[in-house]
């Protein structure tokens, strides 16, 4: 049975997204090598790590890491957060030469330093401030502008922000169907993202507790998304975008990666790290990485506890070796 009826292109604004799979952003994980690697495991839409609009503005160095993107991530959208629609507008505007296809807002992060700052899931307590940010990013970019929201902040807020939003001139909205004082707790109420969908014209992206196949297509069933976001459950494993790709197309499903494949995938997006961040740092960061991608698989406590010693390329792939010798023998 194949299930690639759901599988639908859809439009935002004038681009045109190929399939229903997003990634969705995430703070120190989503940097362009592992977007990159989703997207040659079937990922439709990528989205940058979340991006600070004052930092653009005052060219902080760390910001233009995050700015990066290369020629095979189309469509990508860049990610911004703030709480000044003019200011953010301005930026928009500045980056309107770079190769982002989609400028998304951030009304969604529920960390406890933005929130602070009246920006990320702060925004859900107030529609008309929405409005003001989106309508400000619109008036500045002739890129399709798209907004990813959260069920509310204390409560349900969603629908009312969303129809705000695509006043103000938004083409998408992605929902996380958990309020920001759940944070990732709890479970994702999937009849907001249905109640979002029925409010609005524009595209709507479901988010939350997608993390198998029946997932995927319960959730475009029960809500008539017009797309899905993974995000946690990406983490170590781009192989999701793979197999329910595949799962789309044929109505099978994959077996599970087994440790070497893993392990084949985890040391090409490190070397694909080291070529864009340098050996130490990618190195550094693929420490977490590591730890994602063998959880589950035996002995990887073991693992995880000698990763954060690596520094070098080499280090990781004698680690790795080590690792499957060490599980030979037990």
């Amino acid at each position: 049975m194949s299930f690639n009826n759901l599988n639908k292109p859809f439009y935002v604004g004038n681009v045109l997204i190929p399939g229903i799979l997003s990634l969705g952003p995430m703070a120190g994980v989503t940097d362009v090598s592992f977007r990159t690697l989703c997207k040659e495991m079937g990922c439709d839409l990528l989205y940058t790590e979340m991006v600070s609009a004052k930092g653009i503005y005052y060219n902080n160095k760390n910001t233009e890491e995050l700015l990066k993107t290369n020629s095979l991530e189309n469509p990508i959208a860049l990610q911004l957060f703030g709480n000044d629609g003019k200011l953010m507008g301005e930026m928009a505007g500045k980056l309107s030469e770079r190769p982002f296809d989609i400028i998304d807002i951030n009304m969604g992060c529920p960390v406890p330093k933005v929130v602070g700052n009246k920006e990320g899931s702060y925004i859900m307590n107030d529609p008309d401030m929405a409005f003001d940010i989106v309508s400000g990013i619109v008036a500045r970019t002739d890129k399709p502008v798209s907004v990813k929201i959260r069920k509310g902040f204390e409560t349900e807020s969603a629908p009312e922000i969303a129809k705000a939003c695509e006043a103000a001139g938004a083409k998408l909205v992605a929902v996380h169907g958990r309020l920001r004082t759940e944070y990732y707790q709890g479970v994702s109420d999937w009849c907001c993202i249905k109640r979002v969908k029925d409010a609005v014209s524009i595209p709507v992206i479901g988010s939350g507790d997608i993390k198998c196949e029946e997932d995927m297509v319960r959730m475009i069933s029960e809500t008539g998304c017009d797309g899905v976001m993974i995000a946690r459950a990406a983490r170590g494993n781009p192989f999701i975008f793979k197999r329910f790709k595949h799962y789309l197309e044929t109505g099978e499903k994959l077996e599970r990666p087994d440790a070497s494949d893993v392990a084949r995938i985890c040391l090409y997006h490190a070397k694909c790290m080291v070529e864009d961040k340098g050996e130490l740092m990618a190195m550094r960061e693929m420490r977490k990485h590591v730890a994602w991608y063998f959880q589950g698989y035996p002995h990887s406590a073991r693992l995880r506890g000698s990763v954060n010693l690596i520094e070098t390329y080499g280090e990781l792939e004698k680690l790795l070796s080590e690792y499957f010798m060490y599980n030979d023998t037990n």
